[in-house]
């Protein structure tokens, strides 16, 4: 199906996962050291169909990683954090991660957020759909994965473009968290929280004064029309 990079100095919970992504078909390599992970990923960044990368890793850590090989990898980044690090999760995003998954997990939810990645970037693989959206002075390519503001790019992951598509496809609208989490990370396993992290990670990048994303609180967020 796939080749999938563990990345983890754990080595009893990267076998876990391993021998369960094995069970549904995948390949993995497990590294579990970072300049050995590196030299690894580098060397085969286009057999790679995804990488998880846990954050506290000894001596170069998993953001230092992801920032070193984000620019050669096509692949989902998934960080792997423990709970409470919102901080180095907003972080990682920033950096060029997809995703995260928080410590300690389910190994069925660890799969099912790897497939739901898989089964995305493929359909990503597959679209010739140039289509254009652009609210106000934010535009996006749905074809190329670009976004821009005023026409200059602004570079974003997999995940926030995603995100911030499906917001802009329905601007003006409110979206509770519920309904962006199930659209949007396309599986019914995973912490909800991972919305407003992203959507965090989104403001930062269009207009920290959040000028486009309004939160409504209680429910969720929604895009503004007019700017």
């Amino acid at each position: 199906m796939g080749k999938i990079v563990i990345v983890d100095d754990d080595i009893d919970i990267a076998q876990l996962v391993s021998d369960a992504l094995e069970d549904e078909g995948f390949d993995t390599q497990i590294c579990s050291e970072s300049n050995a992970a590196k030299a690894y990923i580098l060397e085969n960044a286009g057999n790679i169909d995804l990488v998880t990368l846990d954050i506290m890793m000894p001596g170069m850590s998993g953001l230092e990683l992801c920032q070193q090989i984000r620019s050669k990898l096509d692949c989902p980044i998934i960080f792997v954090s423990a709970k409470g690090k919102t901080i180095d999760t907003v972080l990682g995003l920033e950096l060029g991660a997809d995703d995260y998954i928080a410590k300690p997990f389910v190994v069925e939810e660890f799969v099912a957020r790897v497939k739901a990645h898989i089964r995305r970037e493929k359909r990503i693989g597959q679209t010739d759909d140039d289509g254009i959206i652009k609210v106000g002075d934010i535009e996006i390519h749905k074809g190329s994965y670009e976004v821009l503001k005023n026409g200059k790019p602004v570079p974003c992951s997999t995940r926030e473009f995603q995100l911030l598509e499906y917001l802009m496809e329905n601007a003006g609208k409110v979206l509770t968290r519920e309904q962006i989490f199930s659209h949007v990370w396309d599986t019914e396993f995973g912490d909800i929280g991972t919305v407003a992290v992203n959507i965090k990670s989104i403001r930062d990048k269009l207009d920290p004064t959040n000028e486009y994303i309004k939160t409504v609180w209680g429910v969720g967020y929604k895009f503004i029309k007019a700017h």
